[in-house]
Parts: C-alpha cells; sequence; structure tokens
C-alpha cells in the first residue's frame, strides 16, 4: 500500500507489529453483530432454526478470544520485544555512543596493528590512553545537574587561582596563563553542550 499512499510509512513493519495487532483485533464483535442480526423468525413466521444455539456458540468464542487473547497479551508484547517506531534517542545519547565506538576502534586497531610503535611514538601512547579512558569512562553523569553545578565551581575555582597567579607573578608569561583559561572555557563549554 506504501506505493499508493504517499504519506504511508516507507519503512516495512515485518511481521511481530502485524502479528500482535491481529492478536488484539475486534475479538468477535462483528461475529456478535452478525449474530444478532439474525431474525427471530423466516417469513412463514416459523422460529429461525438454530438461533439459540448460533447466539451460544458466537458469545463462547467471543468469551474465550477475550479471555485467551487478553491473558496471553502481555506475554507476546514480551517475548516480540517490539520497539517505538517513534521512539528517538536524544542527541546526547548517540553523540555518546558515536564517541564511543569510535574510541573503541581506535583503541583495537593500535592493540591490533600498531602496538609495537607505542614505545616509539609517545603522542601514540597518548592517544590510546585518550581513547581507552573514553571507552571506560561514565561521560553520561555529565548529565546530571548536580554533577554539572560541582564541575562548574571546581572550574571556575582553578579560573579564579589562575587570574590570582598572574596577578602576583609579574615574570609569569601571559601566553601561557591564556592558553590554560582558554582550556578551561573549553571544559566549560563541553560541559554545557551534554
Amino acid at each position: 500500500m506504501r506505493n499508493f499512499i504517499t504519506v504511508a510509512d516507507r519503512q516495512n513493519p515485518g511481521w511481530k507489529g502485524p502479528a500482535l495487532i491481529g492478536w488484539t483485533g475486534m475479538r468477535g464483535v462483528v461475529s456478535l453483530a452478525a449474530a444478532l442480526s439474525i431474525p427471530l423468525t423466516l417469513q412463514d413466521g416459523t422460529p429461525f432454526p438454530h438461533r439459540n444455539l448460533i447466539l451460544f456458540i458466537t458469545f463462547v468464542v467471543i468469551l474465550l478470544t477475550l479471555v485467551v487473547q487478553g491473558l496471553t497479551l502481555p506475554f507476546l508484547i514480551k517475548k516480540f520485544k517490539i520497539q517505538d517506531p517513534d521512539f528517538t534517542r536524544s542527541e546526547k545519547e548517540i553523540d555518546y555512543e558515536i564517541r564511543n565506538e569510535l574510541a573503541k576502534i581506535g583503541v583495537k586497531r593500535i592493540r591490533d596493528t600498531h602496538f609495537e610503535k607505542l614505545e616509539k611514538f609517545p603522542a601514540l601512547q597518548d592517544q590510546l590512553q585518550t581513547w581507552e579512558n573514553r571507552v571506560n569512562s561514565s561521560e553520561v553523569i555529565l548529565n546530571f545537574p548536580e554533577y554539572r553545578e560541582i564541575y562548574l565551581d571546581i572550574i571556575n575555582q582553578q579560573r579564579e587561582w589562575l587570574i590570582s597567579k598572574n596577578r602576583e607573578e609579574i615574570l609569569l608569561d601571559e601566553e601561557i596563563v591564556r592558553k590554560h583559561l582558554k582550556m578551561l572555557d573549553l571544559q566549560e563549554e563541553k560541559l554545557g553542550m551534554h
């Protein structure tokens, strides 16, 4: 139908979703309506044959489908593990997952292919350590407001110390102080992005 209905979702729903919808179907409403529409008598005035039996069987079928389908529905939902098609993860979660996977790939590649060159290149060791720290870190904690407040307080304390150190020591190189202040600003900006 998606070829004819332009607003239809082009994704294939698979078999689980339609099966679950079918299982939760109307449960005999149409059958009951059809059974109740049977006239009481025929045109010649004689009672409709087996009308009561048809109504009873329809009622039993409806009752069974309500009970059986109703009781098994939670089990099917758990077994099928259907995900909400409209569910989207936050940008933070996706970003964190991608950065983690990239770090894992970097660590694996260095360990598998370039491990013997670690001694020769200290920068490669630093990069390996950075990626290992990322893989083992719990950056998700940045989403907690209390943690962010603590981290911002520490950054502000470090900034104040740098500024006071710069005022006290005349021989201190201004460029070095600016570099560290810029690093603190970047850490604060990074915290704001998470």
